[in-house]
């Protein structure tokens, strides 16, 4: 089924869904964690509530010598049924011990059912601040919505996106504003449409006619931050080699601190990078920039043989 236009779209919910379904940045929505919260503490006091009262049925049958019932389930449902219909229990106890665990059960099940939902919407990624400010100024400028029932958008603390991260998340952002100032500039000062060529899919320039919201195409993109980084990653490897080729000039051995300056300097803007560049974890960071390390290291050490050589001949 194709997708809806957003010219289309009446005002209201219906254009804000048109919005929203146009492209996976604008899945914001409010995780509520507060109420999450609220609902766990209610349900955890209910569940301590009936511990505790399974507790004092556990004790009470094990001072007045009624052990059987705790050691037999059978026994226990058959007595219990016994004493509710003689009400020799309800001077003691509202609830037999079944009737007890009949509702611990429901209340753990429910508990444990809010709980995981909870961790789940905890686990979904906040929304970069671009990605916010899209939104953000999408409803404040067309308003499909009376402004009272829009609060739920200045929530910025308990908002979640529902976009999965890409590798280059972070980075990718600032490609894509940056793409978007070019444009911008390119069009109001030469006329020049090739960002939007470039970047810009048939299927997307359709999705709406509005000059202020644009679409670029992720596989597009991503494909230039690619092609960003592994230049990146290309001059990281070579500069250093470079610089140590001239500290080491014929006939004259370099300083071990040079080398070693060398080493910290790049290692250092090595894993800058790639933490700046990607979602990196911190096993991950260190492993590569170990690696990367090491290899800065071989270098130094064939560029620090050859010259000794040299100095002997």
């Amino acid at each position: 089924m194709q997708k809806k236009r957003m010219d289309d779209s009446p005002e209201g919910y219906s254009r804000i869904a048109t919005f929203q379904s146009s492209d996976c940045n604008f899945l914001l929505y409010r995780g509520f964690g507060y109420l999450h919260c609220r609902v766990l503490s209610a349900l955890q006091h209910d569940i301590e509530r009936l511990e505790k009262r399974l507790d004092s049925l556990d004790h009470w049958d094990k001072t007045h010598g009624d052990e059987a019932k705790l050691e037999s389930q059978t026994r226990d449902e058959i007595d219990s049924a016994r004493q509710r219909a003689n009400k020799s229990l309800a001077a003691h106890f509202t609830q037999t011990r079944p009737e007890v665990l009949a509702e611990l059960k429901l209340k753990l099940v429910e508990y444990d059912e809010v709980l995981l939902k909870t961790r789940d919407v905890c686990a979904l990624q906040r929304p970069s601040g671009r990605d916010y400010a899209s939104v953000r100024n999408w409803f404040r400028m067309n308003e499909p919505i009376i402004q009272q029932e829009m609060n739920f958008v200045r929530r910025k603390e308990d908002l979640i996106t529902l976009r999965t991260g890409r590798e280059y998340a972070s980075f990718d952002s600032l490609v894509e504003c940056g793409l978007s100032r070019l444009d911008s500039v390119l069009v109001r000062h030469f006329k020049c449409h090739g960002i939007r060529n470039m970047f810009l899919t048939p299927e997307l320039r359709a999705k709406s006619s509005d000059e202020d919201i644009h679409y670029y195409a992720p596989e597009r993109v991503e494909t230039l931050v690619n092609a960003i980084i592994t230049g990146i990653i290309f001059i990281l490897l070579i500069l250093p080699v470079v610089a140590m080729y001239e500290l080491s000039d014929i006939g004259r051995r370099a300083s071990p601190f040079e080398a070693i300056g060398i080493l910290i300097i790049f290692t250092l803007l090595f894993g800058g990078a790639m933490s700046a560049l990607t979602e990196a974890r911190r096993q991950e960071l260190f492993a590569a920039s170990a690696a990367y390390c090491a290899v800065l290291v071989v270098f130094i050490g064939n560029f620090s043989t050859q010259t000794v050589v040299l100095v002997k001949q």
